[in-house]
């Protein structure tokens, strides 16, 4: 039987595949499979990363930017459709439960 050749990585791709998780917010099981890695493998690297006092200064950080007041206003519009279908919804599943003999 042939022995499995273990495989070695860089620090360098080792830091980039943590940060595809850690920074771009991908899970691990999905950049695992795309880059041929075990879980385990990457979760430690992850979590190595996430240790370091320096990759805070390499992550990059998101600040709040002012949304448009056009955006603004359909948001709003739109968070009050979804709470209105949300009780259509609920109005409708309450109806079907009395019309079908069952109380929910």
């Amino acid at each position: 039987m042939q022995e499995r050749q273990r495989r070695s990585f860089t620090e360098e791709y080792k830091r980039q595949a943590a940060e595809l998780v850690a920074a771009r917010g991908r899970s691990i099981t999905a950049v695992g499979k795309e880059l041929g890695l075990r879980d385990s493998v990457l979760r430690r690297w992850v979590e190595k990363l996430r240790q370091e006092p320096a990759a805070a200064a390499r992550r990059p950080t998101t600040q709040a930017t002012p949304i448009p007041a056009d955006q603004a206003a359909e948001i709003t519009r739109l968070r009050e459709e979804n709470e209105r279908l949300r009780m259509e919804r609920d109005i409708l599943q309450k109806s079907i439960a009395i019309f079908a003999g069952t109380r929910t």
